[in-house]
């Protein structure tokens, strides 16, 4: 396992920055999985809101960074990747309705095949070890240079 990210390390890897970048810190990390922390689905002024409320889909979001976050790491890349997608989502399994109202949020991400752009990862999502979201997601990475 690699060292740690705070937020403004992993904002410096993934297109996305302000409030719209979710993860708080990367707490470890491997050439296969990471471990991400969160609290910003607390925040009042967070981007993905609807309202008063913060839907447990949107957790999708947040294991699509750490997933992003991962493939910079992976790559040996210090800056910002270029546009990147979910190209599928499958098995998701949601255990609650909301992310907002939990403690931190624990956000897991295993790379299960694939290499360079195209990636297939299973994810999930925790807060004091209870489950909250899981699934799998095909990613590319950089999808500006194919």
């Amino acid at each position: 396992m690699s060292h740690a990210l705070n937020r403004a390390e992993i904002s410096a890897r993934i297109p996305h920055s302000a409030d719209m970048c979710l993860l708080d810190g990367v707490v470890s990390w491997s050439d296969t999985a990471i471990h991400c922390v969160a609290s910003s689905q607390q925040l009042a002024t967070n981007p993905l809101r609807a309202g008063s409320r913060l839907g447990i889909a949107n957790g999708i979001e947040y294991a699509a960074q750490a997933m992003a976050v991962h493939g910079a790491l992976t790559a040996n890349k210090d800056e910002a990747p270029g546009a990147g997608f979910l190209t599928s989502v499958r098995e998701v399994e949601f255990h609650t309705d909301r992310l907002d109202g939990h403690a931190a949020l624990d956000i897991h991400a295993e790379r299960l095949s694939g290499d360079g752009n195209a990636m297939l990862y299973s994810f999930r999502l925790s807060t004091a070890g209870t489950l909250l979201l899981a699934g799998r997601a095909s990613v590319m990475l950089d999808a500006d240079r194919s």
